[in-house]
């Protein structure tokens, strides 16, 4: 395994960039008639934001827990928090979230 030095780390860190952390939990219409409607236009919206560069990993979470996915914005939490409010899945109840600032490194992306 390769060691990394203290200088590597240190020029790692200073290349961070902030972003925002989602964690989407079940709503407490998340077993309300029709919700599968409501849950594609929710992905839809995921795409759209996927698409213009402000949501570039999304994770649904399928173990059949209260957690219903995890998501990264290329955004501050201001613009998250109203992207969020306009989801429908969460203007439905389908699904409540948390946000959390966070920092990571330009260009990580899942393999």
């Amino acid at each position: 395994m390769k060691k990394i030095s203290d200088e590597f780390m240190k020029e790692m860190i200073s290349g961070t960039k902030n972003y925002c952390i989602v964690i989407l939990k079940a709503g407490p219409n998340r077993k309300k008639e029709g919700v599968e409607k409501i849950i594609w236009e929710h992905g839809r919206k995921n795409f759209e934001l996927k698409t213009n560069g402000l949501l570039p990993i999304v994770c649904p979470v399928t173990d059949g827990s209260d957690l219903s996915g995890i998501g990264i914005f290329n955004a501050e939490v201001d613009e998250v928090r109203n992207i969020m409010e306009d989801d429908p899945g969460v203007k439905e109840g389908v699904f409540v979230y948390e946000i959390h600032p966070c920092r990571s490194f330009p260009g990580d992306r899942l393999p």
